[in-house]
């Protein structure tokens, strides 16, 4: 596993959520002129989210067992997590394809979502540098 495609992928949806998030909490000072562009982020990230899924399942049979493992089952559980939140967020959204100002739910979504972005990251950074999944040692 010299050059999984995983991590190159996982930059997308990381940047696009994150600006969603940055967007929807600039729209409380800036209005319709900052919150637009989340809907679309939302939408790119949740498609690049499904891609990096599907390359992190397929190399996630080349992870060794035992704690590298745990931390890979943890990593995905909680993107699955952000996921889920972010998605949610993109259809509450909706209204017959036209965007809506984002709401209290919807800036909580966008916090939790948020946060279950930063932990997974965290342990998808432990993979990496903590048991060298993917480094070649």
């Amino acid at each position: 596993m010299r050059h999984p495609l995983h991590p190159a992928l996982v930059h997308f949806p990381i940047a696009c959520w994150s600006l969603a998030v940055a967007t929807d909490f600039a729209g409380i000072h800036f209005g319709a002129a900052a919150w637009r562009w989340s809907g679309g982020l939302l939408a790119v990230g949740c498609a690049m989210a499904l891609v990096a899924m599907v390359a992190g399942m397929v190399e996630l049979a080349r992870i060794p067992e035992g704690a590298a493992l745990h931390d890979a089952w943890v990593h995905m559980g909680v993107m699955l997590l952000a996921f889920a939140l972010f998605v949610t967020r993109l259809l509450l959204r909706l209204d017959h394809l036209q965007l809506l100002a984002p709401d209290t739910i919807s800036l909580l979504l966008d916090a939790g979502g948020f946060l279950a972005l930063a932990v997974g990251g965290w342990f998808g950074g432990r993979l990496v540098y903590g048991h060298g999944v993917g480094s070649g040692r």
